[in-house]
């Protein structure tokens, strides 16, 4: 995620800075909340109840980072050993509660992926609100 290498040269303060406008007010609340609804709703696929809740997965942008490792690596994996019939087929899960609703693989994993770009344009605000604007193509890289 270039974002992630992008917001490496804030400081401690600079990530943890809450900033009034924003759901998830700080730089490092928003990243830890677009990675860990990645991993809890993979987890719903998979039967899991996965809740990215350690504090020492958001201290800083390097555990940030390993945290991004892990739950890509796990969709990569739900991805590879899900055929068509798995992702396409619509199907009940249960999510948070004990709530079960039905829904269709292939959709929750592209919507864990657009939910990416939403947090990325609130970070991009909050980096403009901290003087530290992302760099021109970072949200949008076509090479």
């Amino acid at each position: 995620m270039k974002l992630l290498e992008h917001c490496a040269g804030f400081s401690d303060d600079e990530l943890a800075r809450e900033l009034e406008g924003f759901g998830y007010p700080s730089i490092r609340h928003q990243l830890h909340h677009v990675i860990g609804a990645e991993q809890y709703w993979v987890g719903v696929l998979r039967g899991l109840m996965l809740v990215a809740e350690d504090p020492a997965d958001m201290a800083s942008i390097e555990a940030l980072r390993a945290l991004r490792e892990r739950v890509a690596g796990a969709t990569v994996e739900y991805l590879k050993g899900a055929g068509d019939a798995e992702l396409n087929t619509k199907r009940e899960v249960v999510t948070y509660g004990d709530r079960k609703v039905e829904l269709v693989p292939a959709h929750v994993i592209l919507r864990t992926q657009t939910h990416i770009f939403q947090h990325q344009g609130q970070v991009a605000a909050m980096a403009r609100l901290l003087g530290r604007p992302i760099p021109p193509g970072l949200d949008f890289p076509l090479s």
